[in-house]
């Protein structure tokens, strides 16, 4: 049952936002007001909202996915650390790319070399090297291909 305070806690919560910071060595990525944001951290995806408590975490190699207005957004990221603070979510992060900075084709000949180097190669180091980077190669096709696949202009920064 929708009651009056029900109602005006969800025109509420509808108009409060998270200010959303992503931070790299070369750069500000994003700094924008947004409805909700789904960050791949070490330990499963998580979801922050409005008023989330305040939070670390550590990232891992995965599609941060921003909601906004009805719209979602995805941006490769490769590892970091996130902070929520008095609804400010600030991502440090040594890479990230929005769809329209990765090149597919690019993407798709990494993953087809790392494969065959892990399925060539018997030293475990190698191996791991080689799936930690066939692993970023698979979440810039999966982000590049998402915008591609849903028919979305890549959002100009």
């Amino acid at each position: 049952m929708i009651t009056r305070s029900t109602a005006r806690l969800g025109e509420y919560m509808a108009e409060k936002k998270i200010h959303l910071r992503i931070i790299t060595p070369i750069g500000i990525k994003a700094d924008e007001q947004v409805d909700m944001v789904i960050l791949r951290c070490v330990g499963g995806d998580m979801g922050v909202l409005p008023e989330h408590e305040a939070l670390s975490a550590v990232l891992d190699i995965g599609a941060l996915r921003i909601i906004n207005d009805g719209a979602e957004r995805r941006l490769a990221v490769f590892g970091g650390l996130a902070e929520v603070q008095d609804d400010v979510l600030t991502v440090l992060t040594s890479v990230a790319e929005w769809p329209e900075d990765i090149d597919l084709a690019l993407a798709e000949e990494e993953r087809a070399r790392f494969l065959q180097r892990i399925q060539e190669t018997e030293d475990a180091t190698e191996i791991q090297h080689d799936q930690l980077l066939l692993r970023r190669s698979l979440v810039r096709i999966e982000v590049r291909s998402d915008t591609l696949l849903s028919g979305q202009e890549p959002a100009e920064e």
